[in-house]
């Protein structure tokens, strides 16, 4: 036989869901205030209704009391069932609807009452307030049981106090005046809080919505794994409200943008000073993997809205697969550079052994002179004028690709560059992208030519590169520096549209500015001044004489 299942166990206590847990609690809530309500409106009200009971007694008895003809009837006629001071008594009591109205003579023997049988006798309740000349408020109990009284005193013409007047209203019907109004004050508070409970019930299912039926531990569980999340990724995220201004940011969207907390609550062209970058966080730059840099970082952003009106953008960081993509060009240029020698070399090695086989040696002599001075002429008229060993490689390699896809590169006759730069590597890479985008503006033209001029002025380096191609129309010299930005067909491991903008971010960052315009005789002719680009000539070293060797004395 199986075993018998356990009996489950009843759990109590709230709901898991938000929806349940928020309703559950906005009726006990609206339930509490409707019944504190309730009880606070309830407590006075007694109190009300004595209080108006025994004004209204009081009002009674003031009213009987001004009758002009009691007193006088009090003093001149015993007490009698069927005297006039009985007779008016009860003709108040039944006009007013009092429960009793008692008039007395100044020994407190009645001279009237609701029971006849009572007249002649003392009233049971002291009447000493009274008949001293006080008004009295009160509930107390007689011979008719628990009443709201007053009592005034009854005077003459001559305004002496010859009795009083006691009026009651019975008890019995303040209470049920307050019986009488319970119900009608539930019905208020059952509706006060049906109303509640259904303006619970809507906002508990807008509730409802947008936390998608999560319970409180999954939204903490959520919020602990996205702290989590943003914080340990290696992307930058940046989250923007629906007015377009920041609200959260990543450790590393504060490292790739240079930014702090700051920035939180304020627009990207605040936090960022304008520029691509604020335009793609901002969507005024559409697109997915859009390039833009930043400093001396180059980041690939996408931007992507959210249902409540806002964005959220990430950010990659692609300075080292950029600087790869660059080196991988360098390579493969060095690469065609090796290949072109490699194939002139090819045919050179042809025409000398044509040469030697017909035994045209002298021809032959003449024909390796000229290659190898060819060669030697190119590197010298490049050292002679570029001092710095990266640079003048750079330009020698240029040069042999540039021959190789049918282009002249040609170093200007106004080069001088010293070896005193503090950044080469930045200059090359300045120099390269300048060259490289040259090439690509000529190759395949007749006549065509590339012109390199460098110089330094005091510790100013300008640099200069004109071609005979095409040009920049006026309206894109200044776009051809926007961060990807390109008319050229991005090739298979890189972006375009990145090369100029480093130029102009590394000649910024040194103070310096890089400019297009157009060259003398057409063509485009690119201007780059790099401010304290080279040091200060160090001291010439001392001319030093050694000393002469001392010789030793001879020994004696």
């Amino acid at each position: 036989m199986s075993p018998t299942p356990p009996a489950r166990r009843l759990r109590l206590g709230l709901p898991r869901r938000v929806f349940s847990q928020v309703l559950l609690m906005q009726v006990a809530i609206a339930a509490g205030v409707a019944v504190l309500a309730t009880g606070l409106f309830l407590a006075p009200l007694s109190n009300q209704l004595d209080d108006q009971a025994m004004r209204r007694a009081l009002a009674i008895a003031q009213t009987t009391a001004q009758q002009p003809d009691l007193a006088q009837d009090l003093r001149d006629t015993p007490p009698s069932p069927n005297g006039p001071v009985q007779q008016e008594a009860e003709r108040i009591r039944k006009a007013t609807q009092a429960e009793y109205i008692v008039v007395m003579d100044w020994r407190g023997v009645r001279w009237s009452h609701t029971d006849k049988k009572q007249i002649g006798g003392i009233v049971s309740t002291d009447p000493g307030q009274a008949l001293a000349g006080k008004e009295v408020m009160e509930i107390d109990s007689g011979t008719l049981g628990r009443s709201a009284r007053g009592k005034v005193p009854l005077r003459d013409s001559d305004g002496s106090v010859v009795g009083a007047v006691s009026v009651g209203i019975a008890y019995d019907s303040v209470r049920a005046r307050l019986i009488h109004a319970i119900p009608g004050l539930l019905a208020y508070a059952g509706g006060a809080l049906a109303v509640g409970a259904m303006a619970a019930w809507l906002i508990s299912r807008r509730v409802h919505r947008q936390t998608r039926d999560l319970a409180f531990s999954d939204i903490a569980a959520l919020l602990s794994e996205r702290e989590a999340m943003l914080h340990g990724i290696r992307e930058g995220v940046v989250a923007l409200d629906r007015t377009g201004r920041i609200r959260l940011l990543n450790d590393e969207a504060q490292r790739l943008l240079s930014i702090g907390d700051a920035a939180v609550g304020r627009s990207p062209d605040e936090a960022l000073g304008g520029g691509r970058t604020a335009d793609v966080l901002a969507g005024r730059v559409t697109g997915t993997d859009l390039l833009t840099v930043r400093g001396q970082r180059v980041l690939v952003a996408n931007r992507m809205p959210t249902d409540d009106g806002g964005a959220v953008a990430t950010l990659r960081d692609r300075t080292e697969l950029e600087q790869l993509g660059r080196e991988l060009d360098s390579t493969r240029g060095l690469i065609d550079a090796l290949r072109a020698q490699d194939h002139e070399h090819a045919n050179r090695m042809h025409t000398l052994l044509g040469l030697l086989e017909l035994e045209m040696y002298d021809d032959a002599v003449e024909f390796v002179g000229e290659v190898v001075g060819d060669h030697r002429a190119t590197a010298e008229q490049v050292t002679e004028r570029i001092e710095d060993p990266l640079l003048a490689a750079l330009l020698v390699g240029k040069a042999t690709v540039a021959a190789e896809r049918g282009v002249a590169l040609w170093v200007s006759d106004r080069t001088r560059l010293p070896d005193r730069l503090v950044d080469p590597q930045g200059l090359v890479t300045v120099v390269g992208n300048l060259v490289d985008n040259a090439l690509d503006a000529v190759a395949g033209k007749p006549h065509a030519r590339v012109e390199v001029e460098l110089r330094a002025e005091g510790r100013t380096a300008i640099l200069r590169v004109r071609d005979t191609g095409p040009g920049i129309p006026p309206e894109h010299r200044e776009l051809i520096f926007t961060a990807g930005w390109s008319t050229k067909k991005p090739p298979a491991h890189r972006e375009r549209g990145i090369g100029l903008s480093l130029v102009r971010r590394l000649a910024e960052r040194q103070g310096g500015s890089a400019t297009v315009d157009e060259a003398y005789g057409g063509g485009a002719e690119f201007t780059v001044v790099l401010p304290e680009a080279l040091a200060e000539p160090g001291p010439e070293p001392a001319l030093t004489v050694p000393s002469a060797p001392q010789t030793a004395k001879k020994e004696s």
